[in-house]
């Protein structure tokens, strides 16, 4: 029996007979539609029909955003940089320039 939640943007929200956690990210009144999007990023949108049919009811956000964000290593969150020596950083900026065709 659907609990009837309402959608709050930002707000989290659980399929309870799917398992599906998502959050609402926009509303459109005159249209009547809900947009959402689950933890893996992906987009998707109800009527408020179909909303108020659904098994819903309130849940936390996720503790790692990596899923939405589709981060696969810890390099790119941009916290550390593996592949650089520290004799890289004191070479002249010229050695690291494309070679423009339009130089001699």
């Amino acid at each position: 029996m659907p609990l009837n939640v309402a959608p709050i943007v930002d707000n989290w929200y659980c399929h309870l007979d799917k398992g599906q956690r998502f959050r609402v990210v926009a509303i459109d009144e005159s249209a009547r539609t809900v947009e959402m999007q689950d933890f893996e990023g992906t987009l998707f949108e109800y009527d408020f029909d179909i909303w108020y049919q659904e098994d819903l009811e309130f849940c936390e956000a996720p503790l790692s955003w990596a899923g939405a964000e589709d981060v696969g290593n810890i390099d790119d969150y941009g916290t550390e940089i593996t592949d650089t020596k520290a004799s890289d950083w004191t070479e002249a900026a010229d050695d690291f320039s494309p070679k423009s065709p339009h130089r001699k």
